[in-house]
This record gives structure tokens, sequence and C-alpha cells, in this order.
């Protein structure tokens, strides 16, 4: 995909990457994050920090950030991309779906999904993603990680391990 009318001319499209790649990119962003955020950063640096060193080295995310849980139901929190929606019911997309069922979620196709129920198209241009549940250090659900992608298919077990590895990391659990 190029840039187009459809695409904001600030946002550039998904690049993809094969495994090795993804397995490198992951382990220098890891490492820049480690030294990066220290203990007492609290969780709105280590989440724009999350985003701005991931987005960085991995250039298939086309739209990275977190939700956070807020009165019952998810709110658009550190991000970067397009405009995120801004709250997200439990029993709505994606989202939801990995909030309630306290799992990473992986969809090869967004416009497979059945759109408002299983899918929220936030920004049409998103054609995959992986959303993960994030926990505190008391293992109770602060929100979700979601990256989308121009790409189908850009996500797999290994940006699974290597996200919820990260996300273990910073957030204690």
């Amino acid at each position: 995909m190029s840039a187009s009318e459809k695409m904001p001319y600030f946002i550039k499209p998904s690049i993809s990457f094969n495994t090795q790649q993804k397995e490198i990119a992951y382990a220098q962003a890891k490492q820049e994050l480690s030294l990066l955020l220290d203990e007492d950063a609290n969780n709105v640096t280590k989440m724009a920090s999350i985003n701005c060193i991931l987005k960085t080295h991995l250039p298939y995310y086309y739209w990275v950030g977190f939700y956070l849980m807020h009165n019952g139901r998810l709110e658009v929190g550190p991000y970067q991309g397009t405009l995120g929606c801004l709250y997200i019911d439990l029993d709505k997309g994606v989202c939801g779906k990995a909030a309630t069922t306290k799992e990473t979620q992986i969809v090869a196709d967004c416009h497979a999904l059945s759109q408002g129920s299983e899918h929220i198209a936030c920004d049409p241009n998103s054609l995959s993603e992986i959303v993960l549940p994030v926990f505190g250090a008391n293992e109770e659900l602060l929100g979700v990680f979601d990256i989308d992608s121009t790409l189908r298919d850009s996500f797999d077990d290994v940006d699974k391990k290597w996200l919820e590895e990260i996300l273990a990391d910073t957030f204690g659990v």
C-alpha cells in the first residue's frame, strides 16, 4: 500500500518482516527498553516509551497503543498513529475480547470479522492486529496493548512471545 487519500500523508504504510527480522528487532527493542526504563517510571511513561521504541524498530506497525481500564470499559491511552477509538466497551471488538478473556488475540484479517461486534474499524487502513492484555504488579488488568498493520497476516507467535515478555518485564507480572 502506498500513501494515498485513504492513508494520511504523515503515516507510513507497513513493511513486512520475516521471522528472523522480527527476532532481531524485538531483541534490540527489548534491550533499549530495559536500558531506558527504571522501576520508578510511571505507567504512562512506560507505555509511551514502549510505543515509540517498538514502532521505531518494527516497520509493519501502523498503529500502536494502549487502552486502559476505566469505569468498566477501555479508554484510549498513550498511542502512536491515526486517531484511535476513544472508548471501547468490553463486549466489542478484539480489544474487548482480549480484556475479557485476558488472552492475546491475533487477527490475520480484520476485515473478515463482523464489524461493530467482533471488530471495531477505527481506521480502514488497519488490516491485521494483535491485542494483548496488560497486567499490573498485582495481576490486575490495567488494559490492553493494541497493534495494527496495513498488511494482512503481520502478526504471529513471534510477536506474541516478545510482546508478552516485554509487557511482563515492564509492568511487573
